[in-house]
């Protein structure tokens, strides 16, 4: 009888360790997803930012008279010589700020410019405008196109003045927008207002939430992706709050960009600015806010599609062969870059 008591105590002891081995070896397993999630959370709060809500500049505060000045003359062709053209022919808003075009018509028919229009979203925060990055802010950048023959096409400040002047409309809103200028209608306030109306083209994403700490704003996959997009070195380039914007990159380390893309012809980047032969093939990094919608790619914008345009980078910046599987899983998580234009800011 002893001998049974004996043995049922302990069997009984084996259960309850047997049991409590079963809780903590389940305990272990539960969280398995969270810790990598946190791990691709802190890796990418190391390598971006969220976007601020406004690219402020402390030489051109922006004003809600400003903004709204700078929304009219943006979507007005007054500002072309035959007056085709505006801002938003060639940054459309309802299009992402592109036209989605490799590159874009001028003012004068049959006349088209030499690179690809980059997008107006966002643009504000660059380290400087233009694929050679030629101008430092978007205001600098406001007053190019309206001279530029092949683009806009009207031929002297004076002229743009003049027209502006004319309009009753105009007057009373560079009035406001410039109220302790003499004669607020000139070529400089037009920038003004346009730089002030673009500093409020911002778009944040599901992937700003995620930077934020909400894990849950980016799927499982977007998460694979990002870790790649990472691991892969992509992020060396196109880091920062806007994923780009912030560098200037040779375009082609390990190899010719133009044998991998389908440029129609070699472009000589910075070095036609600079003359320095370093900057031979340079370009300013871009941002990749958006970057599904802002199609076709390059300074050329000889790729249209974005796997493609993945694949070529992946060569020829990273030295890599990535794989179908792995273009498809940086594409998975790029995606999760597309935020949307503030509606107010749209045509109305």
């Amino acid at each position: 009888m002893k001998k049974l008591a004996t043995s049922f105590i302990v069997l009984l002891i084996l259960l309850v360790s047997c049991n409590q081995t079963k809780t903590k070896v389940k305990t272990k397993s539960e969280p398995v997803s969270k810790p990598q999630t946190s791990e691709i959370l802190t890796s990418a709060q190391n390598l971006f930012a969220p976007l601020p809500e406004t690219a402020e500049n402390k030489n051109n505060p922006v004003t809600a008279e400003k903004v709204a000045l700078g929304k009219a003359l943006y979507f007005d062709k007054i500002l072309s010589k035959n007056q085709t053209e505006s801002c938003n022919t060639c940054h459309n808003l309802d299009t992402y700020g592109v036209d989605n075009k490799p590159v874009s018509p001028g003012d004068k028919k049959g006349v088209f410019g030499n690179r690809n229009s980059p997008t107006t979203l966002n643009a504000a925060f660059h380290i400087a405008q233009f694929w050679d990055g030629r101008e430092p802010d978007v205001e600098a950048q406001a007053g190019g196109p309206v001279l530029n023959p092949v683009e806009m096409g009207m031929p002297n400040e004076q002229e743009v003045e003049k027209r502006l002047s004319n309009s009753k409309l105009y007057k009373e809103m560079f009035a406001k927008a410039f109220p302790n200028d003499k004669n607020p209608v000139n070529y400089e306030n037009m920038k003004k207002a346009i730089g002030a109306f673009e500093r409020k083209l911002v778009t944040p994403s599901r992937f700003d939430a995620f930077l934020k700490g909400d894990e849950s704003a980016l799927s499982e996959d977007e998460k694979k992706g990002l870790d790649l997009f990472i691991s892969k070195g992509c992020a060396s380039c196109h880091s920062g709050a806007l994923l780009g914007g912030n560098s200037f990159q040779k375009f082609g380390v390990h190899a010719n960009y133009w044998e991998y893309t389908h440029s129609p012809k070699i472009d000589n980047g910075r070095y036609d600015i600079t003359k320095n032969e370093a900057d031979k093939y340079v370009f300013k990094v871009p941002s990749l806010r958006n970057i599904e919608k802002t199609y076709p790619y390059f300074h050329d914008g000889s790729v249209k599609d974005l796997s493609e345009a993945v694949k070529i980078m992946g060569k020829v910046e990273l030295n890599q062969d990535l794989s179908d599987e792995e273009v498809a899983s940086i594409v998975t998580f790029l995606k999760s870059l597309t935020g949307k234009v503030p509606e107010q800011l749209k045509k109305s």
